[in-house]
């Protein structure tokens, strides 16, 4: 083991691909004192027995960026460093067996071709002529990606750290960390323990990289890492005579996957129900799992069938071995919520060889120039929730998402585990009146109602599913009479002090300096112009504000307030689960409140934008005129002892008007319409604030804040792209995102979201398309068609809302 220093200016825990990635990547950058330590080997942990496929195509455009890159790195290494990787462009290929798998694929390829991907769908007899070894019965198409590869996952790993050894970095095995010094809310050092002694290192970083470790790790420090070691089979077979190089294939239907090895055939899987397994004996390095046939052999049988030679060829190996999952099969990168100097690249759910070239890179470059290099929100570790680090709640969790890497990945499929955690004062309620639930962020929310006697569960489909209908009632009902949903899920965030003005002005586009009871829509912006939360800000006093956020992005945006606080004098307080919210909307919405509450609510006494404190009752409550579903209504904010009886008044009163309860499938469509923007889609970091349409959210006039010089030399400079709005103009199929954009025959780029907007009558979607030195007139002169599963579907483009363009509903 090498002498360690007593300081360094990052040290990396754990020894597997990722963490060699990462101390790769920052030496890369001119980093020095990077130092990585890794209680035993390297790759002794997960890496090691991983299968070694490198596949480009991921669900998101950054995270099929990231892959291609690490298939890039991963094939010049060998020249780099002198070790081989064995990464090989085998080309793989996805088959289907049924319709529904079929249509997902299709939707997969035009992904792919919008992403840049080389991609192409084959026939089954196409299938067999790439896989001779393949039964092809019940096989109904498929796809081939010509430069996806496999590699030796232990090699790629000692080439990286070769490359940081190379480089400067000081790697140590047999060394474990033992400790972790924390000074309020940074890491100052790292306790660690030899095979001849121990010591300290006093660090200025301090990256977590320990795979299935990083969960113990992460609160030995303090930090919520949510994360579950899985059991993982996979078998190898004795050489079978003949059996020559073979692309990757992917059977999900049954669960499998095969790869060619030096003329042997591997059969993995990820079966419906996997094995949680820990907690992890201290001596693990190299080691195996027992093994458990009879979990395994269902697969098996199907195997067989469908790779007939596999049957004849003996077993060589069948192996057991753990990988580390994470609650939503996203792996964890970045700086974590809790500290200011600890990151995160941990979690990688199967998936790591083929991300951690990537990973490394990304989390390098935002280590070294403090702020994401583009959108990682996927994979971002403030996207965890603070209850996801339960012990209980990753076994039951993870038992399930191992088994969704291969089962369809329907739009709205709801995860079944560990539900019913966080549960809204109107959740009873809600069930009692045929909601039927999702679940975002542990939140239940009512995603829309089942008719009486009818089924109260999804029926999935990539086609219309069995909630269309009703989803198109309750958005009828929003535009034509009153609806209420429940919002309780979204963040609140009371930040409140004699500086708290001047702060919401440092971290918001919008002027904060409006009277008591006033709403601004506002975003915070990145030094870029990048939109980091997207939120309202509503003034409750001189002093208080209260900032309302996704649910989805609760912690991540407290977090970005917290990190720019500063020395200013206010507080930050989470107050999301001590109010219910409740949105009264649609055209009979003032009706309604004027029926329980003696307030006025005439337009002139409550104009849109403000909110008040009313008498809703028998009881009190704060009402906000603000919509995201662009009708007249208001946002009921109420205590939580009392939100019950506000349900019940609300409720009595709505019978006379027709009161209708929708769910958020209907706010989803309704604000597709009126081309409000949903964050984490349509604007993320990396999308500017004016490019985004939201230029009116920003007053360049007042005192600095953060991004107003980027938003300045946007406007002088110009835009290079705009947020256009399509309909299709065939009303039968549907969008959800990632859907390729064609202007005048031609890729531009990619549908950010989409839904159907059932007032409009045909599905809509959002994306950006580039405008460089166009006119608005230019722009929309265009021929749009939207890729829709390799079909070109005609779309009119727009940059006003398809409905009510004038926001004049809203505001009457």
């Amino acid at each position: 083991m090498p002498d360690l220093p007593q300081t360094a200016r990052v040290v990396i825990i754990g020894g597997g691909i990722v963490g060699c990635s990462v101390a790769y990547h920052l030496t890369r950058l001119g980093w020095r004192d990077v130092v990585l330590l890794e209680r035993k080997q390297l790759t002794s942990g997960t890496t090691w027995h991983a299968a070694g496929l490198i596949a480009q195509l991921r669900a998101t455009a950054n995270m099929t960026r990231l892959a291609k890159y690490s298939q890039e790195l991963y094939g010049e290494l060998e020249a780099e460093t002198g070790i081989a990787t064995g990464f090989r462009r085998v080309g793989s290929i996805t088959a289907a067996l049924s319709g529904e798998r079929l249509e997902e694929l299709r939707r997969q390829a035009a992904m792919a071709r919008a992403f840049g991907v080389e991609v192409e769908e084959i026939a089954p007899d196409d299938i067999a002529g790439r896989y001779p070894h393949l039964n092809i019965d019940g096989v109904r198409g498929g796809v081939w990606l010509p430069k996806d590869g496999q590699g030796d996952p232990g090699n790629i790993t000692l080439a990286l750290a070769r490359g940081a050894r190379q480089r400067g970095a000081l790697i140590a095995e047999h060394t474990s960390v033992t400790g972790l010094t924390r000074d309020g809310r940074r890491i100052s050092g790292v306790d660690w323990q030899g095979r001849e002694g121990g010591g300290h290192i006093a660090c200025d970083a301090v990256v977590n990289c320990a795979g299935m470790w990083g969960h113990e790790l992460g609160r030995m420090a303090g930090v919520n890492i949510p994360l579950q070691a899985c059991e993982h089979f996979y078998i190898v077979s004795e050489p079978i005579a003949g059996l020559g190089p073979l692309p990757v294939l992917r059977v999900p239907d049954e669960c499998a996957y095969y790869k060619e090895d030096a003329g042997k055939l591997m059969l993995g899987a990820f079966e419906p129900l996997a094995k949680p397994w820990g907690p992890i004996p201290a001596e693990f390095e190299f080691d195996e799992l027992p093994p458990d046939f009879d979990h395994f052999e269902p697969i098996l049988e199907m195997a067989v069938n469908r790779m007939p030679m596999l049957g004849q060829a003996g077993i060589h190996t069948f192996f057991n071995g753990p990988e580390s999952f994470t609650p939503d099969n996203a792996y964890h990168l970045g700086l974590a919520p809790e500290a200011d100097n600890l990151w995160v690249a941990a979690g990688f759910n199967s998936v790591g060889i083929q991300s951690a070239g990537g990973a490394g890179m990304a989390l390098a470059q935002w280590m070294e120039d403090g702020e994401k290099p583009f959108d990682l929100g996927d994979v971002d570790i403030s996207r965890m929730q603070p209850f996801q680090g339960n012990r209980r709640y990753l076994r039951e969790r993870a038992s399930e998402t191992l088994g969704l890497l291969y089962a369809d990945h329907f739009p709205f499929r709801q995860k079944t585990s560990a539900r019913g955690i966080r549960r809204s004062p109107f959740h009873a309620l809600l069930a009692a009146r045929g909601a039927v639930f999702g679940e975002l962020a542990g939140w239940e929310r009512a995603n829309w109602f089942a008719r009486e006697g009818r089924e109260r569960e999804y029926r999935y489909s990539w086609k219309r599913q069995n909630f269309f209908a009703n989803v198109a009632e309750e958005l009828a009902a929003l535009r034509t009479g009153v609806v209420i949903y429940d919002m309780s899920s979204f963040g609140k965030l009371r930040v409140e002090g004699p500086e708290a003005e001047d702060f919401l002005n440092h971290v918001c586009g919008a002027n904060m300096a409006v009277p008591e009871g006033r709403i601004v829509y506002t975003q915070f912006l990145n030094p870029r112009g990048g939109i980091e939360a997207d939120v309202t800000v509503t003034r409750l006093s001189e002093t208080a504000y209260l900032v309302v956020t996704p649910a989805a992005t609760r912690l991540a945006d407290e977090i970005w307030l917290r990190r720019h606080l500063g020395e200013r004098r206010a507080i930050i307080t989470d107050v999301t689960a001590g109010e219910g919210v409740l949105a009264v909307m649609g055209p009979k919405a003032r009706e309604l409140m004027q029926a329980v509450s003696p307030n006025d609510f005439s337009n002139s006494a409550f104009p849109f934008g403000t909110a008040q404190q009313i008498e809703l009752g028998l009881g009190l409550a704060r009402a906000h005129r603000i919509s995201y579903v662009g009708e007249l209504g208001w946002e009921i904010y109420v205590s939580a002892d009392m939100a019950v009886h506000i349900f019940e008044t609300l409720w009595q009163a709505g019978q006379e008007l027709d009161l209708k309860l929708a769910g958020l499938h209907m706010m989803d469509c309704a604000r597709m319409e009126k081309g409000f923007r949903h964050f984490g889609h349509d604007i993320t970091c990396e999308d500017h604030v004016l490019e985004a349409g939201l230029g009116f959210a920003v007053e360049t006039g007042k005192p600095a804040f953060i991004g107003r010089e980027a938003v300045l030399q946007k406007r002088e400079a110009g835009l290079d792209r705009r947020l256009v709005q399509f309909r299709l103009r065939d009303p039968e199929p549907l969008l959800y995102h990632n859907e390729p954009i064609l202007r005048d025959g031609q890729i531009v780029g990619h549908l950010t979201s989409g839904a159907y907007g059932h007032h409009i009558g045909t599905a809509l979607g959002m994306g950006y398309v580039p405008c460089s030195g166009e006119r608005a007139a230019d722009l929309l002169g265009s021929t749009y068609e939207i890729d829709v599963a390799g079909t070109r579907v005609g779309a009119e483009a727009s940059l006003a809302p398809f409905y009510d363009p004038k926001s004049e509903r809203m505001r009457a």
